[in-house]
C-alpha cells in the first residue's frame, strides 16, 4: 500500500454527502450551513470597504515610476531641498505669443497671473521667472515659468490636476498658456486613461456577459461570476484607499487590477459553476454533496491557480521601484479578495439558487453538463494524430515568437498622450523654440568645489547642445546646479551614451539626474531584474505544479508550454507596436519599441493567466487518472469535462483585454493586444492542442513521480471519492 492510499484509507465517510470530505469541501459546506454568517461578513466587507472605494480614482497616487536608490532620484531629491524645488517634477508653465513679444502687453499680464496663481499654492516652491538665453526664447515669442516642487512626486502629480485647468484658462487671443513637465505628463496620461478604462469597462460587460449567457444558457448562472467578481473588486479598491494612507499607490494598481481580476474572477467562478451544475444536473447528487465535489475538485484547482498566480506577481516585487510593487500589489489583493469571494461567497449562493441557477435558461442548458461530447471528440482526434495536430500548433506559436528576436524597449515618450494634452502641447512649444533636447534638460548637481570642471566636461561632450550657467543653492548649501539641454529628444536611445558618459567623465561627487535620466535609470533596473524576475516565476511555477500533480515531467512540460505562448505574445508584440502593424485602425502612434516597464510586469501577468489553464486542465486530466490509471482517460476525460470551460473562460479574458485595446492611451493598448495574443494563443493552442498532446505521447510517464519524491509532498488529490 502506498502512502497516498494509507492516508486515503484513514479517511472517514459524512454519511450525507457520501465521502469525507477534503479541507475544501468541508469549507465549502460550513459557509453553505452557516449562509447567514457567511452573507453577513460579505456584506459588511463589502459596504465597509465599499464605503471608500469611490475615492480610488482621487486618492491613488500617479507617479512613483523611479529607480529606487538611482542618482538621478537623489538628483532630483537635492534640487527639491536645496534648489527651491527646481526638480525633475517641477511644472513648467509654457507660454507663448503670436501677437509680440510674450513679455510685453497680455502676455506680460498672462504671466502675472500664472505666477500669482502658482505662488498661491502651497504646495508649489519657488517660482522662476523666465530667464533670457534659457527659459526665454530668442525671439521673444515663448517663455517658461518654473514652479519648484515643495511636495512629494505623488502629490505634484496632484498639484498638475489641480492646476492646469486654471492655468490653461488664463489663455487669450494671441496669447496660449500649456503647462508641461513631468507631473503634467502623470496628470495628463492618468486623466486620459482613466476615460479610456471606463469607455472600456461599459463595453467589456455586456460583451462578456453576452458570452457567459452562451456558455451557461442561463442568465442567471451567466451572472453570478460577474457579481462575485464585482464583489472582489469593490472590496480591493477599498483596501488600496485604505493602504495608500501607510504607503504610496500607484492609480495603475487599482486600474491593471480591474482588467485582470474581472477576467481572472469570472474565470474562476466559470469553473465552479459548471461543476456544481454538472454535479446537480448530471450525477443528480444533493445540494450539500454537489458543493462538497464541487470544492474538492474545481474549488482545489481554483486555489491552486489563484496561488500560482499570486507567486508570479510577487516575483515582480523584486524589482526596486515603487510604482511596480504598488501595481503588483493592488493586482495581489483584487485577486485575494477575488478568490475569497469565490471560495467563500460563490458556494453560498450556489446552494441557496440550487437548481434555480438554471432561471432563464436558453433551449440547450440541460446538455452536455457533465461532459461535452464535442470536446471529447475533439481529443479522441488528438489522441489519434498527436504529431499532426502537436507539431501544426507548434510550429504557429514559433512562427509567432520568432520576431521577438528584434525586441526593442524603451521608457514611453511623449506620444503616450494624446495630441490635445496640455503636457504634449507643451512639450512640442518648448521643443520648437528651444532644441529637441530642450524638454529632457540633465540636471547635474555637484559641490561647489568641482562645479567648474563640470561645466567644463558639460561643455565639451557632444551630446550636450549647451549648458546653463551653475546656479548655487539657495539655502547655503555648498551644493551647485548645473542644467545642460542635449542634443537629442528625450525618448532618443543615444541620449543614454550621453548620459553614461557623463557619469564617467564628470567628477565623482557630481550626480545627473533629470526626467529623462530618471526614465532611463528605471529602465536599467529592468533590464536587471526581468532575468531574475522571470526565473523566480518559473522556478516557483513550476514548484507549485509539481505540489498540485505530484507528478515532475508534467510539471516541467506545463511550466515549458507556457512560456511558448509567452514568447509568441511579445512577438506580436513587437510587429504591432514597434513596427507600427495596425496602428492606424487600433489609433495609436508607434513609438518605435516596446514600453521597458512590458516584459517583466506582462510576463508575470501572462505566465499567471497561463498556469491558470495549465491548472484548470492538468487538475482535471489528474482526477481522472486517478480513477483509472488510464492515461487515455486522463487525456480525453480532461478535454471532455474542463474543454468547455477553458474555452469559454478563455473567449471571455479575450473579450476583456481586447476591448482594453481598442481604446485610450499606449499603454492599456500594450497590455490589451499583449494579453488578449497571449491568452488567445494559450487557450485555444497550448491548453486545448499541445498540452494534450504532451499527455498523449508522455502516456503513463506524466504521472510517474519516484517514491522519495511523493513521501516528501504534500498529498493532494483532485477525485473526490
Amino acid at each position: 500500500m502506498t502512502i497516498a492510499d494509507a492516508r486515503r484509507h484513514t479517511r472517514t465517510t459524512d454519511p450525507d454527502i457520501g465521502y469525507r470530505p477534503g479541507p475544501l469541501g468541508r469549507l465549502g459546506v460550513w459557509v453553505s450551513d452557516h449562509a447567514k454568517l457567511t452573507t453577513a461578513v460579505w456584506l459588511l466587507l463589502i459596504v465597509g470597504l465599499g464605503i471608500f472605494a469611490p475615492r480610488v480614482e482621487s486618492e491613488l497616487s500617479g507617479a512613483g515610476w523611479q529607480a529606487n536608490g538611482s542618482d538621478s532620484v537623489t538628483a532630483r531629491e537635492l534640487a527639491q531641498e536645496h534648489f527651491g524645488g527646481n526638480a525633475s517634477t517641477a511644472i513648467q508653465v509654457v507660454v507663448t505669443s503670436t501677437d509680440g513679444p510674450v513679455t510685453e502687453g497680455s502676455g506680460k499680464a498672462v504671466l502675472a497671473e500664472a505666477t500669482a496663481m502658482l505662488e498661491a499654492d502651497p504646495r508649489i516652491a519657488n517660482v522662476v521667472q523666465p530667464q533670457p538665453g534659457a527659459t526665454l526664447s530668442q525671439d521673444g515669442a515663448t517663455a517658461v515659468l518654473l514652479a519648484g516642487a515643495a511636495a512629494d512626486p505623488n502629490e505634484m502629480v496632484r498639484v498638475a490636476d489641480d492646476l492646469k485647468g486654471p492655468l490653461q484658462d488664463l489663455s487669450t487671443t494671441g496669447v496660449q498658456v500649456n503647462p508641461t513637465g513631468a507631473s503634467l505628463l502623470w496628470s495628463d496620461f492618468n486623466e486620459a486613461n482613466l476615460s479610456a478604462m471606463m469607455k472600456s469597462e461599459m463595453v467589456s460587460w455586456p460583451v462578456t456577459l453576452a458570452i457567459l449567457v452562451l456558455a451557461f444558457g442561463a442568465l442567471v448562472a451567466a451572472g453570478l461570476p460577474l457579481i462575485l467578481t464585482l464583489a472582489g473588486l469593490v472590496a480591493s479598491a477599498g483596501s488600496l484607499v485604505l493602504i495608500n494612507h501607510l504607503v504610496p499607490v500607484s492609480i495603475w494598481a487599482m486600474n491593471f487590477a480591474m482588467m485582470f481580476a474581472l477576467a481572472l474572477g469570472i474565470d474562476y467562478a466559470l469553473f465552479l459553476v459548471v461543476r456544481f451544475r454538472a454535479a446537480r444536473m448530471g450525477h443528480h447528487e444533493s445540494p450539500r454533496q454537489a458543493i462538497a465535489e464541487t470544492m474538492d475538485t474545481a474549488g482545489k484547482a481554483v486555489l491552486l491557480s489563484g496561488a500560482t498566480v499570486l507567486i508570479s506577481l510577487s516575483a515582480v516585487m523584486l524589482v526596486p521601484s515603487p510604482s511596480f510593487r504598488s501595481m503588483a500589489g493592488g493586482i495581489m489583493l483584487a485577486v485575494v479578495f477575488v478568490l475569497a469571494a469565490t471560495l467563500t461567497l460563490l458556494p453560498v449562493v450556489l446552494a441557496k439558487l440550487d437548481q434555480r441557477i438554471n432561471k432563464f435558461a436558453l433551449p440547450w442548458v440541460h446538455t452536455g453538463e457533465h461532459r461535452s461530447a464535442k470536446f471529447a471528440a475533439w481529443g479522441e482526434r488528438l489522441w489519434k494524430r498527436p504529431l499532426a495536430w502537436g507539431l501544426a500548433s507548434l510550429v504557429v506559436l514559433l512562427a509567432l515568437a520568432a520576431p521577438i528576436v528584434g525586441l526593442k524597449t524603451a521608457m514611453p515618450s511623449i506620444k503616450v498622450l494624446p495630441e490635445t494634452a496640455s503636457a504634449r502641447i507643451g512639450y512640442d512649444q518648448v521643443q520648437a523654440a528651444f532644441g529637441a533636447g530642450a524638454p529632457g534638460a540633465l540636471q547635474v548637481v555637484v559641490p561647489q568645489g568641482d562645479a567648474e570642471a563640470a561645466a567644463a566636461t558639460l561643455a565639451d561632450d557632444p551630446g550636450i547642445a549647451g549648458a546653463m550657467p551653475g546656479v548655487v543653492a539657495t539655502d547655503g548649501s555648498s551644493y551647485v546646479l548645473i542644467q545642460a539641454v542635449p542634443t537629442v529628444d528625450p525618448s532618443d536611445p543615444a541620449l543614454s551614451d550621453t548620459v553614461d558618459r557623463l557619469r564617467a567623465d564628470l567628477p565623482s561627487s557630481a550626480v545627473v539626474g533629470g526626467a529623462a535620466v530618471e526614465n532611463l535609470d528605471l529602465k536599467a533596473q529592468l533590464d536587471d531584474s526581468t532575468p531574475l524576475v522571470i526565473g523566480v516565476i518559473l522556478a516557483l511555477g513550476f514548484l507549485l505544479l509539481l505540489v498540485a500533480l505530484q507528478a515532475p515531467l508534467i510539471a516541467l512540460l506545463g511550466t515549458l508550454a507556457s512560456l511558448l505562448s509567452t514568447a509568441a505574445a511579445f512577438g506580436v508584440a513587437r510587429l504591432v507596436f514597434q513596427e507600427g502593424w495596425g496602428a492606424g485602425f487600433m489609433g495609436f502612434e508607434s513609438q518605435g519599441f516596446l514600453d521597458a516597464w512590458a516584459p517583466v510586469f506582462f510576463f508575470a501577468m501572462i505566465f499567471a493567466i497561463a498556469m491558470d489553464y495549465t491548472v484548470f486542465l492538468l487538475a482535471s486530466a489528474k482526477e481522472h487518472y486517478e480513477r483509472s490509471g488510464d492515461p487515455k482517460d486522463a487525456m480525453v476525460g480532461s478535454l471532455a469535462h474542463s474543454g468547455r470551460v477553458i474555452f469559454a473562460a478563455g473567449a471571455v479574458m479575450v473579450a476583456v483585454f481586447f476591448t482594453f485595446a481598442l481604446s485610450g492611451p499606449l499603454p492599456p493598448k500594450e497590455m490589451g493586444i499583449v494579453l488578449g495574443v497571449a491568452v488567445l494563443l494559450d487557450a485555444f493552442l497550448v491548453r486545448l492542442v499541445l498540452l494534450p498532446v504532451l499527455l498523449r505521447l508522455t502516456g503513463k510517464a506524466a504521472w510517474w513521480a519516484p517514491t522519495w519524491l511523493t513521501r516528501v509532498l504534500p498529498d493532494i488529490r483532485f477525485s473526490h471519492n
